[in-house]
């Protein structure tokens, strides 16, 4: 068993299940079939044990379950945050290489801000995927910067894959750590806003409330 796997300290049935997402498609595939969490009953941060659990996620508790499963195929446990203006959400996404190429795994209720391929030679390319599908209903472009990539193998010993607890101290983690600016000021007062079937097309969503 792969020293990873091991200190993220799954049961045998967990281990057993995750070693069947063995390639990132496959784990996009299994996040597709998990509902969204709308958090009816108060905000959550669930571990990936609780995820698997539950049988359902919102965007960051489904990256942390794609990078649980990607380390147990062999991977690193990465994160990527990607941060927007306060009147938008941000998102955070399972980055992983193949043969030195950068993609993501992503859990999201909408036509965008979904899976990337491994095409894009680095972090802040692959970021950048995610800059034009990023708007608001008004159409203007909101993702900002980016941090990333975020190692998750340095916080095994306080057991992120397996707590019965919210995950806030890992979110704070997250936000403190060194962002990239995507944009320069001058560029930022120069944005076209998004066309009107953008907007449309990006008001589907996957599951209802």
């Amino acid at each position: 068993m792969r020293p990873e796997a091991v200190e993220l300290g799954f049961n045998p049935d967990e281990l057993r299940f995750l070693r069947k997402l063995n390639r990132p498609a496959k784990i996009q595939d299994f996040l597709e079939t998990l509902p969204i969490n709308f958090e009816s009953k108060g905000e959550t941060l669930m571990s990936p044990r609780r995820v698997l659990q539950e049988r359902c996620a919102h965007c960051m508790e489904g990256a942390l379950l794609a990078a649980a499963a990607l380390a147990v195929a062999g991977h690193k446990p990465l994160l990527l945050d990607l941060v927007t203006v306060e009147k938008d959400y941000y998102h955070v996404v399972a980055p992983f290489q193949i043969a030195g190429f950068w993609g993501a795994i992503s859990k999201t209720n909408h036509a965008v801000l979904r899976y990337r391929e491994p095409i894009y030679k680095t972090i802040r390319e692959l970021a950048l995927s995610y800059f034009h599908e990023y708007f608001l209903d008004d159409g203007s472009k909101t993702l900002r910067s980016y941090a990333g990539p975020f190692n998750l193998s340095r916080f095994n010993k306080k057991h992120w894959a397996t707590s019965e607890e919210d995950l806030w101290w890992l979110s704070d983690e997250l936000d403190n750590v060194k962002h990239y600016q995507i944009l320069s000021q001058k560029q930022k007062t120069s944005l076209r806003r998004a066309d009107k079937i953008e907007i449309t097309a990006g008001k589907l969503e996957e599951w209802k409330r």
